[in-house]
């Protein structure tokens, strides 16, 4: 037996129900589905007026999901592709950049874990912090290793 044939709406619930969805990217998604007469931006707009769909939970969802691996120009990246308004960037970007040394020293620990020795060694661990969208600072910082807690008495 077929499954049934979701509505619209019924689609994009089904889309917000496993996970936050921004507007641009339910837009997309539902977009495919829709038929002649339906009007997706109208059915966006009553998900948003009931709280279903929301720029600042899926924001928040997806800087918990992708800051403990990236760094933020990564993850600022990604939002801008989402349609986020640049207000709502300049907050989060100021909440990412407080712990974005201990973040690159994470990701460099599961990695790499010991400082390099040779200079094609630390070049290499350069590149993957840079790539994982690390600031300079962030990563020259991390590849200096973590200090250890006995090193600074309390």
């Amino acid at each position: 037996m077929p499954a049934p044939v979701l509505s619209l709406k019924g689609r994009a619930l089904r889309y917000l129900s496993q996970r936050e969805h921004s507007r641009f990217e339910l837009r997309r998604k539902l977009s495919k589905y829709a038929e002649e007469g339906d009007d997706v931006d109208a059915l966006l707009d009553f998900l948003e007026k009931n709280n279903w769909l929301s720029q600042e939970r899926f924001a928040e969802s997806l800087v918990n999901r992708k800051a403990s691996r990236y760094g933020d120009s990564r993850v600022m990246a990604e939002l801008k592709n989402h349609g986020l308004t640049t207000e709502a960037l300049v907050d989060i970007k100021a909440g990412l950049s407080d712990s974005e040394t201990a973040r690159a020293v994470e990701v460099w620990q599961r990695k790499f874990g010991t400082v390099a020795e040779d200079a094609a060694a630390r070049a290499k661990q350069m590149r993957f912090l840079l790539q994982r969208g690390f600031s300079q600072r962030a990563a020259r910082a991390a590849m200096q290793g973590a200090p250890d807690d006995d090193e600074f008495p309390e």
